[in-house]
């Protein structure tokens, strides 16, 4: 602890107004309450985080007094696309509550990782990492009221791997309130015309679509196809496809049993009850095609028997 306390010393002494000037790294970032601090300068601000520099602005301010946040930027140098935006962003919150504004902002400008990514696979692939959110919180909410087991059955959805990124990109709807919307509103269709009728939707308002666009629309076909045979999990790899049934239940046993047996040696139930059908999809647009026409077959067989 005692080192510590030289840098005490030094934030008591400014606290009771013995220094004018406190020159610090960013750890009076850290919830640092000084009222009589009316002026916070910045030294490249650039290099900062979007929650950071809403952090450090947050020091001043703290009283009655007129306060002042000054962010320099190098004079001769020319900052990056993404620092501009966090700065612009930044800019443009100023009104009390804008937390959960920031953190939106941040987390589309930065990214969630691999989320979206080849490595990533479920329900955040098909939705979007923010809807994913919204609906994750929707379930647990509805798990904790009474008779919320029919609500959950109804809204359960399928994992799928394809290997390739679905998303509406930035550039294509660059408004984030917008993309957030246009999610949630893909997210609740489950037919083919109200999934084409989207997609022209989307040509029409924004442009031409994007490769991600179309590979998301059909993701969400396959979804829906998944749901009407009651597949759980769907991954689909360079050598083949593999499909988990939920509960290890289908309604048509006995056809699905006929149609794996047509497939020869390129399908195989595992001892774990998955199914394996054995194809070549090199690129991930094969994959999608692949498995939509595989999941096609599955739901007619499941839903043959429900007819029946």
């Amino acid at each position: 602890m005692a080192r510590w306390r030289p840098i005490e010393d030094v934030m008591t002494a400014f606290y009771d107004g013995k220094y004018d000037i406190l020159l610090s790294t960013t750890i009076v970032e850290s919830g640092l309450d000084i009222p009589t601090a009316n002026t916070l300068i910045v030294w490249r601000a650039d290099m900062f985080g979007l929650a950071q520099l809403y952090q450090l602005r947050g020091r001043v301010g703290r009283s009655k007094t007129r306060a002042y946040a000054l962010f320099t930027l190098p004079a001769n140098r020319t900052i990056t696309p993404t620092a501009e935006r966090r700065l612009k962003v930044l800019q443009s919150l100023d009104t009390l509550g804008a937390g959960f504004q920031l953190a939106s902002h941040d987390l589309d400008i930065r990214g969630a990782g691999n989320l979206l990514g080849d490595e990533q696979s479920g329900h955040i692939k098909e939705v979007g990492y923010e809807l994913y959110q919204q609906m994750l919180e929707e379930a647990v909410a509805a798990l904790k009221d009474g008779g919320a087991e029919a609500e959950v059955e109804e809204q359960w959805s399928p994992q799928i791997t394809i290997g390739t990124p679905v998303m509406i990109p930035e550039d294509y709807v660059p408004d984030l309130t917008l993309r957030l919307g246009l999610y949630r509103r893909l997210s609740s269709m489950d037919t083919d015309a109200e999934i084409d009728a989207f997609g022209a939707e989307l040509t029409d308002r924004f442009g031409e679509r994007p490769k991600e666009v179309d590979q998301l629309l059909k993701l969400m076909s396959i979804k829906a196809l998944c749901r009407r045979a009651n597949v759980e999990k769907v991954e689909a790899g360079p050598k083949g496809i593999v499909v988990s049934f939920r509960d290890n239940s289908f309604a048509n046993p006995n056809g699905l049993v006929r149609y794996i047996a047509e497939q020869g040696s390129f399908a195989k139930v595992r001892p774990d009850m998955r199914i394996v059908f054995q194809r070549d999809f090199e690129e991930p647009e094969e994959r999608l095609k692949g498995t939509a026409v595989i999941m096609k077959s599955l739901a007619r067989i499941a839903e043959t028997k429900k007819a029946a």
